[in-house]
């Protein structure tokens, strides 16, 4: 540094900038390319396990034990979505609470289910069994409250879906009930 350089006082940044730079050389220019590289696609995580979970769910209800013939029970009233109506057939929901309809007749069956289906209101359940029974029993060799009892589900505001149950909670003598909320 010379002395004129050094006893001249930097007034602005420039000169600070200057003065800070002295000695300083430029890196030689390298044989590298710059390539500018396209970024990669962005990777559908959530759908990639949506497309999963179906395939898990599909897979999972080919046991030959669990299959059963017979009539089954299913109704949905609107607006409730495919998922609630799947889960509530693949038994997904904890049962809260059951009704026993076996041996009784129409008319005593169907005060069992108004009043059961009034606690379970006053007590907020959501998801409940009602077995009906297979009908073996029956002096005409029909399940004739499993029909019934369709129809009088049907009927009510407070009875959102229902459908015939798993093989492991009565199959086709039995159905899950899911109830409006309060």
């Amino acid at each position: 540094m010379s002395d004129d350089q050094s006893s001249k006082a930097p007034d602005d940044d420039t000169d600070l900038f200057r003065l800070a730079m002295l000695g300083v050389r430029p890196h030689r220019p390298t044989a590298r390319a710059l390539a500018d590289k396209p970024e990669p696609a962005p990777i559908p995580r959530q759908r990639l396990q949506d497309e999963l979970e179906v395939l898990r769910e599909l897979l999972a209800d080919t046991e030959p034990d669990e299959i059963e013939s017979g009539d089954t029970l299913l109704y949905r009233s609107a607006g409730v979505q495919d998922a609630v109506l799947r889960r509530l057939r693949r038994g997904h929901y904890r049962i809260e609470s059951e009704l026993d309809l076996h041996g009784h007749n129409r008319d005593r069956a169907r005060l069992a289910v108004v009043q059961f289906l009034a606690r379970c209101h006053e007590r907020d359940l959501r998801c409940v069994r009602i077995i009906h029974g297979k009908g073996n029993g029956s002096p005409n060799s029909g399940p004739v409250l499993k029909a019934l009892l369709g129809s009088w589900l049907r009927r009510r505001k407070d009875v959102i879906a229902y459908c015939s149950a798993r093989v492991v909670d009565g199959g086709t003598g039995a159905i899950y009930v899911l109830l409006r909320a309060r």
